[in-house]
Protein backbone atom coordinates (compact mmCIF):
# COMPACT_ATOMS: atom_id res chain seq x y z
CA UNK A 1 0.00 0.00 0.00
CA UNK A 2 1.27 3.46 -0.77
CA UNK A 3 -0.42 5.20 2.18
CA UNK A 4 1.44 5.85 5.41
CA UNK A 5 1.32 2.84 7.72
CA UNK A 6 -0.56 3.66 10.95
CA UNK A 7 1.32 3.28 14.22
CA UNK A 8 0.62 0.05 16.07
CA UNK A 9 1.17 -0.80 19.72
CA UNK A 10 3.35 -3.59 21.06
CA UNK A 11 0.30 -5.77 21.79
CA UNK A 12 -1.05 -5.09 18.28
CA UNK A 13 2.29 -6.28 16.88
CA UNK A 14 1.64 -9.65 18.52
CA UNK A 15 -1.69 -9.95 16.70
CA UNK A 16 -0.08 -8.83 13.44
CA UNK A 17 2.65 -11.46 13.76
CA UNK A 18 -0.03 -14.15 13.94
CA UNK A 19 -1.80 -12.73 10.87
CA UNK A 20 1.44 -12.36 8.90
CA UNK A 21 2.27 -15.96 9.68
CA UNK A 22 -1.00 -17.35 8.34
CA UNK A 23 -3.87 -15.21 7.10
CA UNK A 24 -6.78 -15.04 6.69
CA UNK A 25 -7.76 -16.22 10.14
CA UNK A 26 -10.94 -16.10 12.17
CA UNK A 27 -10.92 -14.25 15.50
CA UNK A 28 -11.03 -17.62 17.28
CA UNK A 29 -7.96 -18.82 15.35
CA UNK A 30 -6.06 -15.65 16.29
CA UNK A 31 -7.16 -16.07 19.92
CA UNK A 32 -6.08 -19.70 19.96
CA UNK A 33 -2.69 -18.92 18.47
CA UNK A 34 -2.02 -16.08 20.91
CA UNK A 35 -3.16 -18.04 23.94
CA UNK A 36 -0.33 -20.48 23.23
CA UNK A 37 2.14 -17.58 23.68
CA UNK A 38 0.38 -15.04 25.93
CA UNK A 39 -1.90 -15.14 28.92
CA UNK A 40 -4.53 -13.02 27.19
CA UNK A 41 -8.28 -13.33 27.49
CA UNK A 42 -10.29 -13.74 24.27
CA UNK A 43 -11.89 -10.32 24.83
CA UNK A 44 -8.43 -8.71 24.83
CA UNK A 45 -7.56 -10.24 21.46
CA UNK A 46 -10.93 -9.23 20.01
CA UNK A 47 -10.34 -5.66 21.23
CA UNK A 48 -6.92 -5.63 19.56
CA UNK A 49 -8.41 -6.95 16.30
CA UNK A 50 -11.08 -4.25 16.50
CA UNK A 51 -8.45 -1.53 17.03
CA UNK A 52 -6.36 -2.80 14.11
CA UNK A 53 -9.46 -2.87 11.91
CA UNK A 54 -10.38 0.72 12.88
CA UNK A 55 -6.81 1.82 12.10
CA UNK A 56 -7.16 0.10 8.70
CA UNK A 57 -4.11 -2.07 9.35
CA UNK A 58 -6.25 -5.21 9.26
CA UNK A 59 -9.12 -6.00 6.92
CA UNK A 60 -12.16 -8.17 7.56
CA UNK A 61 -13.67 -10.54 5.03
CA UNK A 62 -17.39 -10.52 5.79
CA UNK A 63 -18.41 -12.63 2.80
CA UNK A 64 -18.33 -15.84 4.77
CA UNK A 65 -20.40 -17.19 7.64
CA UNK A 66 -17.46 -16.53 9.97
CA UNK A 67 -15.49 -13.30 9.53
CA UNK A 68 -11.80 -13.65 8.70
CA UNK A 69 -9.06 -11.12 9.31
CA UNK A 70 -6.09 -10.32 7.08
CA UNK A 71 -3.30 -7.71 7.11
CA UNK A 72 -3.49 -4.73 4.75
CA UNK A 73 0.25 -4.12 5.13
CA UNK A 74 3.15 -6.53 4.85
CA UNK A 75 5.44 -7.16 7.78
CA UNK A 76 8.22 -5.40 5.89
CA UNK A 77 6.09 -2.26 5.37
CA UNK A 78 5.24 -2.10 9.07
CA UNK A 79 8.83 -2.70 10.13
CA UNK A 80 10.06 0.08 7.84
CA UNK A 81 7.43 2.50 9.17
CA UNK A 82 8.27 1.60 12.78
CA UNK A 83 12.01 1.99 12.14
CA UNK A 84 11.47 5.39 10.53
CA UNK A 85 9.27 6.51 13.42
CA UNK A 86 11.96 5.39 15.88
CA UNK A 87 14.71 7.21 13.98
CA UNK A 88 12.60 10.37 13.80
CA UNK A 89 11.66 10.33 17.50
CA UNK A 90 14.98 9.29 19.01
CA UNK A 91 17.61 10.46 16.52
CA UNK A 92 15.99 13.50 14.95
CA UNK A 93 15.51 11.68 11.65
CA UNK A 94 19.19 11.02 10.98
CA UNK A 95 20.16 7.41 10.40
CA UNK A 96 23.85 8.29 10.72
CA UNK A 97 23.44 9.29 14.40
CA UNK A 98 21.72 6.02 15.18
CA UNK A 99 24.30 3.92 13.36
CA UNK A 100 27.22 5.71 15.01
CA UNK A 101 25.74 5.13 18.46
CA UNK A 102 25.03 1.46 17.82
CA UNK A 103 28.46 0.84 16.32
CA UNK A 104 30.21 2.58 19.22
CA UNK A 105 28.12 0.81 21.88
CA UNK A 106 28.12 -2.71 20.44
CA UNK A 107 31.13 -4.98 20.17
CA UNK A 108 31.32 -6.11 16.56
CA UNK A 109 33.21 -9.12 15.29
CA UNK A 110 35.53 -8.83 12.31
CA UNK A 111 32.88 -10.64 10.23
CA UNK A 112 30.22 -8.14 11.35
CA UNK A 113 32.45 -5.25 10.31
CA UNK A 114 33.17 -6.85 6.92
CA UNK A 115 29.47 -7.41 6.33
CA UNK A 116 28.61 -3.82 7.26
CA UNK A 117 31.36 -2.51 4.94
CA UNK A 118 30.04 -4.67 2.13
CA UNK A 119 26.49 -3.38 2.63
CA UNK A 120 27.73 0.23 2.66
CA UNK A 121 29.89 -0.32 -0.44
CA UNK A 122 26.91 -1.70 -2.36
CA UNK A 123 24.56 1.10 -1.27
CA UNK A 124 24.19 3.71 -4.02
CA UNK A 125 24.73 7.33 -3.01
CA UNK A 126 21.74 9.66 -3.13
Amino acid sequence: MSKEVPSISEAEWEVMNVLWNKAPLTANEVISSLQEQKDWKPKTVRTLLDRLTKKKVVGVNKNQKVYTFFPYYSQDECQRAEAQSFINRIYGGTVKSMLVQFIQEESLSEDDIKELRSILDEKPSK
